[in-house]
């Protein structure tokens, strides 16, 4: 089953941080990665004023895993990288969504699926496009069409940070 993941960073080694959560996931079984995005610097939506730039790539993998399993690794991931929940949408050092997971729909409040602002944020979308071209959100369409609607001004291409494979 597909599964697409967000990963973003405003504190700390941004960089590093990334590539660390990607190493990570990848590190235990049943989830193979398929392709990362570039890398973006974004400018924060919502939340706090005064935050500093994300960075943010999108993964795709493939798994046998259930949502609730992916879940539980994305948090430890972010666990493990230093992720305090202070505030809502607040900085942080790690922040991993998943995005999709096959075509699983889920309006559990602890596991919302597809992501429920997705659709409409284009530091999701626009790394998504690079790295899975034909990608869909269940529900909402083709990422191409969604992201035809959406400002991309915040979003700007990083050439000079490019996530490794994870080993």
């Amino acid at each position: 089953m597909k599964v697409v993941l967000a990963l973003g960073s405003n504190l700390g080694t941004r960089f590093q941080t990334l590539q660390g959560a990607l190493d990570t996931l990848f590190d235990a079984p049943e989830l193979e990665f398929v392709q990362a995005s570039p890398v973006y610097e974004t400018d924060p939506v919502g939340g706090p004023d005064g935050q500093k730039p994300y960075l943010n790539a999108v993964v795709v993998a493939e798994t046998t895993l259930p949502p609730r399993a992916l879940l539980e690794r994305a948090q430890s991931v972010e666990n493990a990288f230093g992720r305090v929940r202070e505030e809502r949408w607040g900085p942080r050092t790690l922040d991993v969504d998943l995005i999709v997971v096959g075509d699983t729909v889920s309006d559990d409040p602890e596991l919302t699926l597809p992501h429920p602002r997705a659709h409409e944020r284009a530091f999701v979308l626009v790394p998504w496009s690079k790295a899975d071209p034909d990608g869909e959100i269940p529900g909402h369409g083709r990422i191409a069409d969604l992201l035809a609607g959406l400002d991309q001004q915040g979003v700007r291409l990083r050439p000079d940070l490019k996530l490794q494979r994870p080993d």
